[in-house]
């Protein structure tokens, strides 16, 4: 039988973090967005229990559905209402009643603050990121903010299936998450309330790709990559210090490439030979003194043909749209 203890430790940590708002719980490293008309209410950046943002508005056009499991204090949720105004046009689901009820408070205090803003724009709904409550590719954006990395890997695979399955054809997860490239002692990944608070459930970056595309997703975007927390020897059981980061991930649910997925971690080619062109005859053009971003797969193809008139730069771990897929 497998061990799943870990998750009551979960939700006993984010009761009691509904219950007594705690500032400290999480460290979001990312800039609360800044937009029109959109005044968060200070408790719900009080809650901002997250380690970065899944808000970003190129992937919010078209009036979309969007799901967010794990709902904090509610912020992702007004500022996803901000695109999607319509009733039940945002679905919550948490698991623990005591934040799910601390969200409908704070929604009455984010209509005193925003003219534009109806509680009703949000469904919130109790469920389990194990078993969505939530119809087959009925979602167009599905989100989730510093909750998977809490899951061990045999629940991680099931809650990013149940993302996949919700998710319309070409729709969007997109992940906020902490993860860590140092090894662990056993005592720090076994101690559930580290785990609980985003510490020691960090996976290494390649690893928690690999568990995404797994799932199905064909096309992965690093977004982001930033310095979280530090685990050292005087406050942890540790005997080095141990860095962990937090990352910003869009997984596109597209057909899988033949050869694989396509994973951009912020890599990019540059022509600056003498022809009008470079044509790899595989789909990618490029021309000169023209920047493209380019997913690792095509990064490597290019590199290994040994052209001294192609550069291609090294992953930066910031990938802003566009590019060779």
């Amino acid at each position: 039988m497998k061990d799943i203890s870990y998750l009551e430790t979960t939700k006993n940590v984010y009761k009691q973090a509904a219950e007594k708002p705690d500032v400290g719980l999480c460290c979001t490293t990312t800039p609360v967005w800044q937009l029109p008309q959109l005044e968060i209410p200070k408790i719900m950046l009080d809650m901002n229990y997250g380690c970065g943002s899944t808000v970003n508005p190129r992937d919010l056009v078209n009036d979309p559905n969007i799901l967010y499991v794990g709902v904090g204090g509610g912020m992702e949720l007004l500022q996803f209402s901000y695109f999607s105004r319509k009733p039940g046009g945002v679905v919550g689901v948490d698991v623990v009643d005591e934040m799910l009820e601390a969200s409908r408070v704070n929604f009455k205090e984010a209509e005193k603050l925003n003219p534009w803003f109806k509680s009703e724009f949000v469904n919130l709904v109790k469920g389990d990121a194990l078993n969505l409550p939530v119809e087959d590719e009925s979602i167009d954006v599905a989100a989730q903010n510093c909750l998977f990395n809490i899951f061990k890997q045999d629940e991680l695979k099931k809650a990013l299936q149940e993302m996949y399955r919700v998710l319309k054809p070409y729709g969007r997860l997109v992940l906020s998450d902490p993860v860590c490239e140092d090894d662990m002692s056993k005592d720090l990944r076994n101690d559930e309330r580290l785990r609980a608070l985003c510490l020691t459930g960090a996976l290494p970056l390649k690893d928690y790709i690999k568990m995404i595309t797994d799932a199905g997703f064909g096309t992965v975007e690093i977004r982001a990559k930033r310095p979280y927390r530090i685990l050292s020897p005087n406050r942890y059981d540790t005997d080095k210090l141990i860095t962990i980061e937090s990352v910003e991930v869009c997984a596109i649910k597209d057909p899988m490439p033949e050869d694989g997925p396509c994973v951009f971690t912020g890599k990019t080619a540059i022509y600056f030979g003498d022809e009008a062109y470079f044509d790899d005859q595989k789909g990618h053009v490029l021309t000169p003194d023209q920047p493209l971003a380019v997913c690792d797969k095509t990064a490597n193809a290019l590199a290994s043909l040994g052209r001294e008139d192609i550069y291609v730069s090294g992953s930066t771990y910031f990938y802003d749209g566009g590019g060779c897929c």
